[in-house]
């Protein structure tokens, strides 16, 4: 019996069909993309209060270059836009995302380069579909003369074909060393040019919030604030400025809850008292929305007295309010045992005299000495002092005293301070095993979609609807590229806001550690489901179709050859996904086509001023929906790098980070919101990952080299041993600098004032002290957002604000309002 040709894993890879598939997701991509992308500029300029959101609300953004109106000339203003500049007004957070984007296309160029002219040259010689059994021979034996001479002379044997192939196997042997060394120095590299710009930009800084402790395990007879002051200084670190010692503000948390609840009935109680909004057209915003509606104005407040003043006619009458009824509003109240009986009562009255009873109740729980916790926010007289207790070993007593960075004051989540240990661990425990659940969850509906990519299963469980699917071109096409894309494309946006709403019931104390949670969450839902879900799936079905488990289970070769063809067959999947994503989806993505589409729905619920003030807001930038699906796609790149077609993931895999690059420059420092007071500490999850990626890389190259040519696999085992070791020492060596600010740079910092014309004259890089400069001239995102901030519990010192009504005046005249 004939030996089968060593490349018959292949021959639908590089089939026809593909390719159609191919192009037609490229059309249908770039139709949608370019379609979007001709939109946004064409609105930008109009609807400025949407597509430069923050660069209307945020102070942070204020020191950033003015985009031109032009149709694109927004583009080179917005390249030109520096590091420094993005450090100032991002902060580190952006800094890192965005370099992320600048670390893959530095590889995937290379990869692609080498991909294009050597990987492809290659096998297209070597894995070409042959006519006929001599062709094939020929096709394959034409690398070695010598080989070449014994085939004319018809002495070649059998047994040399394992040899012959071998040669052009060495090919994945170099280039999977290639491809190790060049991840291994980028993510050297760029980590420490993040470090060296994090311990600059952090050292740089003395915020309150960069002089504060968060202490955590504090004993009972240590929880008052003067015997944790003095507990700090008889360490000799430094001088404590003050103390916060979180308590027990359960009933005073609630109380605000229920107070904002209230005061938002009262104040639609109002609005249906004194009339209704019209809708103003605003030249600057969607053509649905409604202008900035006036709140509470004050003297000072300048800016809202401006928007204010937008609303008022030249009479001074407000021209946006219609009187809706003389009748006053009713509600209706139940009362008596198990609340059965209910009468109507006048509104206004009825939430005004609850609102008063509740600032009551508020004032006095204010006074009330609440019982302390085991957590407080410990703030030094410098930043040097901090990092010392935070890089210490305060108490030999285990879980107690234990000293950590503490998070911005408007970044913590103080219902969460008063948790106590237990709490917090059993919430951990139960958000993961719900996690495990979901993830068995998932992977029973993708098993469907896993199915649908191979036409073959289909006609085999339903033979007349896989003939009818094959026999119409379009529909083929559909089913086998667009389905599956769309489809997953649609729960990579969806399942991502169910995790980042189990990660906010963990338990965590700030808005940063939720964000890491939500981006290890969503990277295991992505990686897992969308690529080894996949792959398995496709092995298993390779063994189902022997009809034989225990002989594949058995040779190592024969699962490695089915796990190389499993991706094989994915290939043509993976490539339409990063297609889409990067030429179709980005461009809707600036668009913000969600926000658009769903302005309408906000708008009709929107019935206050309040309401209204909520609605023109900047969408907030999660790292958490974003940064996973990129990792994804840049460790498929590097999976795929070396394989048969890898030419064309990582072409598609270059324009996505190309485009996503700017997509996302655009939207951080221009459209959308996000936290500014952040550390960078993403980076070092985004390191692990891609080491992940490389190591699937060198175990999917094993499998492809085994069945064919075992005398080489194990030439990969110092490959992979080696890039488990610069795992451990990157863990241990570049770790602790993504998490802490060395002394020196603080004490360099501190000096660069007095020093920098000197380090100047004597020849000295200065680029790292602009940062500073910068920084401090424009004071930073960080520190500009946090002047008026300190830290305590905001239910203790908020305001009880009154009702945001349009009219005060006709209130005061109705006699019954209290203002």
């Amino acid at each position: 019996m004939d030996e089968p040709h060593p490349t018959d894993g292949y021959s639908k890879l590089l089939g026809a069909d593909n390719e159609k598939d191919t192009v037609v997701q490229i059309v249908l991509s770039v139709a949608v993309g370019l379609g979007a992308f001709l939109t946004f500029c064409a609105l930008r300029p109009r609807w400025s209060g949407l597509y430069a959101a923050r660069k209307n609300h945020k102070d942070e953004a204020s020191p950033l270059p003015e985009l031109p109106e032009t149709f694109l000339g927004w583009i080179p203003v917005l390249w030109r836009i520096t590091e420094q500049q993005i450090l100032a007004s991002g902060g580190l957070d952006a800094f890192v995302f965005l370099r992320t984007f600048k670390l893959a296309i530095k590889f995937l160029t290379v990869t692609a380069f080498f991909a294009l002219v050597v990987i492809k040259p290659v096998h297209d010689h070597v894995l070409k579909p042959a006519k006929d059994e001599k062709e094939d021979n020929f096709d394959l034996w034409r690398f070695d003369s010598r080989l070449m001479e014994q085939y004319k002379n018809g002495t070649l044997a059998t047994a040399l074909k394992k040899d012959i192939q071998s040669n052009y196997l060495w090919m994945y042997i170099v280039f999977a060393y290639l491809f190790t060394g060049l991840a291994m120095y980028l993510i050297v590299a760029e980590t420490r040019r993040i470090i060296e710009v994090r311990q600059e930009y952090l050292g740089s800084q003395s915020t309150i919030t960069d002089r504060t402790i968060r202490l955590s395990g504090i004993p009972k007879e240590f929880r008052s604030e003067e015997r944790i002051k003095e507990f700090v200084e008889d360490l000799e670190i430094g001088k404590v400025e003050s103390v916060t010692l979180c308590k027990d503000w359960k009933d005073l948390d609630s109380a605000m809850v229920e107070r904002m609840t209230i005061l938002r009935r009262l104040e639609e109680a109002w609005t249906v008292h004194l009339g209704y909004r019209r809708v103003e057209r605003n030249l600057e915003s969607l053509p649905i929305s409604q202008p900035s509606p006036p709140g509470p104005t004050t003297d000072s407040d300048n800016h809202v007295h401006h928007e204010s003043s937008r609303l008022i006619t030249s009479n001074g009458e407000p021209s946006h309010v219609r009187p809706y009824s003389k009748a006053r509003p009713k509600t209706k109240i139940r009362y008596g045992r198990f609340k059965l009986q209910s009468m109507m009562v006048d509104a206004i009255d009825y939430y005004e005299e609850k609102l008063a009873k509740i600032d009551t109740r508020i004032r006095d729980l204010r006074q009330k000495d609440f019982e302390p916790t085991a957590l407080a926010f410990v703030t030094m007289d410098s930043v040097a002092a901090c990092q010392m207790a935070v890089q210490a070993l305060l108490d030999p007593s285990p879980q107690e005293f234990l000293a950590k960075p503490s998070p911005p004051p408007a970044d913590i989540v103080w219902p969460n301070t008063y948790l106590s240990r237990r709490s917090r661990v059993v919430r951990a425990w139960a958000i993961t095993a719900v996690v495990v659940l979901l993830t068995v969850f998932w992977s029973a509906i993708l098993v469907p979609l896993a199915t649908a990519l191979n036409l073959d299963n289909i006609e085999e469980f339903w033979p007349q609807l896989g003939q009818a699917l094959k026999s119409d071109t379009i529909v083929r096409s559909f089913i086998r590229t667009q389905f599956p894309t769309l489809l997953s494309s649609l729960l990579l946006v969806l399942v991502p806001y169910l995790y980042d709403w189990l990660a906010n019931f963990q338990g965590m104390t700030s808005q940063g550690d939720i964000e890491l949670s939500v981006i290890s969450k969503n990277f295991f839902f992505t990686f897992f489901n969308f690529f080894i879900v996949f792959t398995i799936l496709g092995t298993l079905s390779n063994f189902l179709k022997d009809g034989n488990f225990d002989k594949p289970l058995k040779d190592v070769n024969n699962v490695a050859e089915n796990l190389a063809t499993s991706l094989a067959k994915l290939l043509n999947f993976y490539l339409n996904y990063i297609i889409l994503q990067g030429l179709g989806i980005f461009p809707l993505r600036l668009l913000e086509f969600g926000s658009v589409a769903l302005y309408p729905i906000s708008l009709i619920g929107a019935k206050t001023p309040r309401d209204y003030a909520e609605l023109v807001q900047p969408p907030i930038f999660s790292y958490g929906f974003y940064l996973p699906q990129t990792l994804l796609i840049f460790i498929i790149c590097i999976i795929y790098s070396v394989l048969p077609g890898s030419w064309q993931i990582l072409l598609a895999g270059l324009a996505y980070f190309a485009i996503g690059y700017v997509v996302y420059k655009y939207q951080l420092l221009y459209a959308m919101a996000h936290r500014q007071h952040s550390s960078g500490k993403s980076w070092t999850m985004i390191c692990d990952r891609v080491i992940l990626g490389v190591i699937l890389f060198q175990l999917t190259t094993t499998g492809e080299i085994a069945p064919k040519a075992p005398k080489l696999s194990p030439l990969i085992l110092p490959l992979l041993a080696g890039t488990l070791y610069f795992s451990y020492v990157y863990s241990r060596t570049y770790k602790p600098l993504m998490g802490f600010i060395a002394l020196r740079s603080i004490r360099r910092a501190e000096h660069s004032d007095l020093a920098e014309g000197i380090r100047e004259h004597a020849g000295i890089d200065v680029r790292t002290i602009r940062y500073i400069t910068e920084s401090l001239a424009g004071r930073s995102g960080d520190e500009s957002g946090e002047a008026r901030h300190r830290f305590v519990n905001p239910s203790l010192i908020a305001p009880l604000e009154d009702v945001w009504i349009v009219d005060k005046d006709a209130r005061r005249e109705d006699g019954r309002g209290v203002d």
